[in-house]
């Protein structure tokens, strides 16, 4: 209902000679349009006078002859009745004003003295009072069921038991369901692959298994784990997302984040992923037969990020190749699909073959092997070992026809490292615009999510199963 401010005119007393107002706070009494109160002066005696200020609560308070108080504020057992001849009411001596609006005009009532007695209940008075009452059953008697019954109560007994273990568990289901969490989407693998990339539940359970025995040197492992299961490994949902499904603070699931990125960004890069010549030749795909020497296939990917202010910082990230500011990294891939080298992350301005020689991957090849680049890659002066790139045109009007089937047969095969790169991309954080304020934590991100891919999909292709 609508709040409606009455406007009321009061109509002034034709009979008033005197234009006495009361003092008291918000009390609007006017001796113009009131001639049922009385207006009453302050007390000569200053104790009376300062009780009066304290109880009206005006500090400071100037007192004039013409400063009143009107009668509502006092009891009524203080005016002196009948009144004058003249028509005024007088108060008693002593009396002062306890009725005022911020106590609805009204006393509460006082509490005992602790040395008061009270009156007790004479007990045995209204005992005796009481009238006689009829005895309906004989609880002395030893009355003995009967086996029929006793067999009647035990199986009610059991009904119940199983109802209350029935009610339990649909609580339980309920709340599951209900609940955002690892167990609500335990029982579909296409959830699990959709919220953590993970291939199925069991999948992301083996992997959990092997990073669980240190996680007691995390000091939020308890608060951070259902997120982390569930959403971390994936990045792929705003934090706001993350803070409205959970229910707790922006702030706090970005700390989850951190801690669980610098985590896995520990744990997993402490467990080498270069591997030796023997083991990339174990499992080397058929497709590979031509070029059973490659060791690794190379490339580099670029991540956009956010235009710096400063000109200098906008120079060096810039990517003529993307035509905006990027992070550039190296990303090797065995023949038979897992990722085993990652570099740092650097300016996107950086060329392919400076990235190479700064990474560090040249000092972990040997002559007997061989790297898979694309033609971009001018490194034969940098690199101890054979390189399979696709053949340069250069001055001449077109290739060889060996020169188009090498070309043709290496592109094949390099596709698989973009498909690679492709399922890094695929998380939010690097499909869109990088904000700068992740710059000190991106590498960390970078690096997790690549590592991921190890552990998180199936191989490239099907038929590698079998080599993977």
């Amino acid at each position: 209902m609508s709040s409606k401010r009455l406007n009321v005119s009061f109509q002034r007393r034709e009979d008033s000679t005197t234009s006495h107002h009361c003092c008291v706070p918000q009390c609007t009494a006017s001796a113009k349009f009131n001639s049922v109160l009385s207006f009453h002066t302050f007390p000569k005696d200053k104790e009376l006078e300062k009780r009066w200020v304290a109880k009206i609560r005006r500090d400071n308070f100037t007192i004039t002859n013409h400063t009143r108080v009107c009668s509502r504020h006092f009891q009524s057992t203080d005016l002196i009745e009948p009144p004058t001849p003249a028509g005024r009411r007088r108060l008693k001596h002593g009396a002062v004003p306890v009725l005022f609006q911020w106590n609805n005009f009204t006393l509460s009532a006082p509490r005992p003295g602790v040395w008061q007695k009270t009156e007790r209940p004479n007990t045995k008075t209204s005992q005796n009072k009481d009238p006689p009452m009829d005895v309906d059953h004989d609880y002395c008697s030893t009355n003995v069921t009967e086996p029929a019954a006793l067999d009647l109560s035990l199986d009610h007994n059991e009904d119940l038991r199983a109802e209350i273990a029935r009610l339990q568990k649909q609580v339980e289901e309920m709340s599951i369901s209900n609940k955002f969490g690892l167990e609500r989407f335990a029982a579909s693998d296409d959830d699990i692959r959709f919220y953590t990339r993970f291939a199925t539940h069991a999948h992301l359970m083996a992997f959990w298994r092997q990073i669980e025995p240190a996680t007691h040197k995390m000091v939020r492992v308890t608060r951070a784990r259902t997120a982390s299961t569930n959403e971390v490994p994936h990045t792929a949902n705003a934090t706001k997302d993350l803070a409205h499904r959970f229910n707790i603070h922006q702030s706090t699931v970005s700390r989850i984040i951190t801690t669980w990125v610098n985590f896995l960004y520990t744990v997993l890069g402490a467990v080498g992923i270069w591997l030796s010549e023997e083991t990339v030749k174990a499992h080397l795909p058929d497709v590979f037969q031509n070029y059973s020497d490659t060791q690794v296939v190379l490339d580099c990917t670029e991540l956009r990020c956010q235009t710096p202010n400063s000109l200098l910082l906008q120079s060096e990230v810039f990517s003529s190749y993307k035509s905006h500011c990027t992070f550039k990294g190296l990303i090797g891939m065995a023949p038979h699909g897992a990722i085993t080298f990652v570099s740092a992350l650097y300016a996107g301005s950086i060329s392919d073959k400076e990235i190479l020689k700064q990474s560090g991957i040249v000092s972990l090849l040997k002559p007997t092997m061989a790297i898979m680049v694309d033609k971009g890659f001018l490194v034969e002066d940098c690199v101890p070992c054979k390189i399979y790139m696709p053949a340069f045109l250069s001055k001449r009007a077109q290739l060889s026809a060996p020169e188009v089937r090498e070309t043709q047969s290496i592109a094949r095969l390099r596709v698989h490292v973009k498909r690679l790169i492709r399922r890094v991309k695929e998380h939010k954080i690097f499909s869109t615009v990088i904000p700068l304020s992740l710059t000190g934590s991106i590498n960390q991100l970078y690096t997790v999510a690549c590592l991921l891919v190890n552990y998180q999909n199936g191989p490239i292709v099907k038929a590698w199963a079998s080599k993977c």
